[in-house]
């Protein structure tokens, strides 16, 4: 996932390697101790980097560092759907998405590293708008994909709008997960998401 935003220099395949090894070595200080737990020291003793080969692949510093943990984070959202959210051609995928998104937000609790790093870099920024921006995108996409197949399979009528419903997929997740975040509970984020799944499955067609 890319985004706008400080980037680093052309980069050989071995300097793809080391860069990618910094950021998942970051990702994985930051999910252990926090943002506010977490040195560049640490970070550096966990990928076995020095702290100038930090600076060549993130010029920018701490700041675009902590974009490309977000994006990597914002990754991690789309992949942990997977291979359900690619292939939303049934019911039973659907069902099978679902109880996905529930187990990835469980596994997740109240702790949100993808939110911590928006919030560090700061929501209104341009660069974290557009990390959020296109991993809502994607995610949207995919969805509208799942309902359009579901559509041609005769399942849903095709006067539905598929985009809409899609955005109305994400925001019923969303939600749901801010009130975990907020109470611990998967109470809200399990109703928003069968409630929703329940109305898409009264969305069809007239004749079959």
């Amino acid at each position: 996932m890319s985004v706008g935003g400080a980037s680093a220099p052309r980069l050989t395949a071995k300097g793809q390697a080391t860069r990618r090894r910094i950021v998942e070595g970051a990702a994985e200080e930051i999910r252990e101790r926090g943002i506010a737990g977490t040195t560049l020291d640490d970070i550096r003793a966990r990928t076995a980097t020095s702290k100038s080969q930090i600076f060549h692949y993130f010029p920018g510093g701490k700041e675009e560092l902590l974009l490309a943990v977000a994006a990597r984070e914002a990754e991690r959202v789309i992949e942990d759907q997977e291979p359900h959210l690619s292939d939303l051609g049934t019911w039973s995928a659907w069902q099978g998405w679902r109880d996905a998104v529930v187990a990835r937000y469980k596994r997740q609790g109240v702790n949100c590293p993808l939110g911590v790093l928006i919030t560090e870099l700061g929501r209104a920024t341009p660069a974290a708008q557009a990390l959020t921006s296109q991993l809502i995108g994607q995610w949207q996409a995919a969805l509208r994909t799942g309902i359009r197949r579901l559509q041609d399979n005769g399942e849903v009528d095709r006067q539905l709008d598929a985009d809409r419903t899609a955005a109305a997929l994400v925001a019923a997740v969303q939600g749901g997960v801010t009130i975990l975040m907020s109470t611990g509970e998967l109470t809200h984020l399990e109703a928003a998401l069968d409630t929703t799944l329940a109305l898409l499955q009264t969305a069809a067609p007239a004749t079959r």
